[in-house]
């Protein structure tokens, strides 16, 4: 009995598969890193203009739903300028990328004393302070060895295998 010739298609599928999902990780973290720099602009943008209070009580999750829309809406806006994506393509990777690295700023800063420190006395100096320790905790969650200077290197990833051309079998 002959086997199926879909085994080795399919073995071959799957070893490309698995090189590409490995390969989503450095990207993953390539758009998060893009993600929380853009968002750490708008807000240092936002404590130069004198709006140190909105940009406290944005991070402690108390602003105006107004307010919310107007910095998210500067956020996505710069967050595509950074990625270099075009049309729909963008649209979705700012969709799900921006919500997920905004709560995590949340989060952390909830989860710290600087969430006191904001609500007490939301002064430049202190919203600065809170944006500083932000950017590190989150270059410590996307890069916990952050400070090693490990990376990897573009030569050190595998490359993925090109795909074969069909075959033509006579029935």
């Amino acid at each position: 009995m002959k086997a199926p010739s879909i085994f080795p298609t399919l073995l071959d599928a799957t070893r490309a598969l698995g090189l590409r999902a490995w390969q989503t990780g450095p990207l993953f973290r390539k758009a998060f890193r893009s993600a929380a720099d853009a968002v750490q602009e708008v807000l240092r943008a936002e404590v130069q203009k004198g709006n140190a209070k909105l940009v406290a009580d944005f991070l402690i999750d108390k602003a105006a739903p107004a307010a919310k829309a107007l910095l998210l809406e500067r956020m996505s806006v710069r967050l595509l300028a950074r990625l270099g994506l075009r049309g729909a393509l963008a649209s979705n990777v700012v969709g799900w990328i921006l919500p997920f690295v905004v709560e995590k700023i949340v989060r952390a800063v909830l989860k710290t004393e600087a969430a006191a420190r904001l609500q007490q006395h939301p002064t430049v100096t202190n919203v600065r302070r809170t944006l500083d320790e932000l950017t590190n905790r989150l270059r410590r969650a996307v890069l916990p060895d952050f400070g090693s200077r490990a990376e990897v290197l573009e030569h050190d990833l595998p490359e993925l295998p090109a795909p074969a051309a069909p075959t033509a079998e006579a029935p």
